[in-house]
Order: structure tokens, then sequence, then C-alpha cells
């Protein structure tokens, strides 16, 4: 009986646990520009790019990253704040 009640609860964290990763991830985002460290934006990112993880540099302005909304603009880097348009 010992085994069972240990499944069951062993289960039933899981589930909840699985269940709160789904909510986090249903979350509305948003292109935030500028706050991508080289090699970790999401898609192309301007000339000389093709797609994710080709930012050449770290915040580059024009290298996005999907972020939750209405975050973008309070992420502070050393080059600013991030930005919801691509920036030179």
């Amino acid at each position: 009986m010992k085994t069972t009640h240990t499944a069951l609860a062993a289960t039933l964290a899981l589930t909840l646990c699985a269940g709160a990763h789904a909510a986090e991830a249903k979350k509305p985002t948003e292109k935030c520009y500028g706050v991508a460290l080289a090699g970790q934006n999401e898609c192309a990112a301007g000339a000389g790019t093709s797609c994710a993880g080709t930012a050449k540099k770290d915040y580059q302005g024009d290298a996005w990253m999907l972020v939750e909304k209405g975050t973008c603009t309070t992420i502070k880097t050393p080059q600013g704040y991030g930005s919801l348009t691509p920036r030179k």
C-alpha cells in the first residue's frame, strides 16, 4: 500500500509541474531587439545572418529574442534597454 501512495504522490507532483510549465509556455511574447548574446538570437538578424544563432555580437541591434510581452523595454544591457524595433 505504501508503494501505491508513493507512486500516486510522484504522479501528482509530475502532473502539477507539467501543468505549471504548460501555463508558463502560453504567456504572450514579443520580439525584443538588442538583448540577445552572440549566437543566441531567435532568427534572422539582418544582413549577414540567416537564422537562429547567427548574431555576430552581443546585444546586436537587429538581433531579437522572444521575451514575455511587456518586458522588452525593461531589459537593461550594456548597450541600453531592449527595443521593440530593430536598432542600428
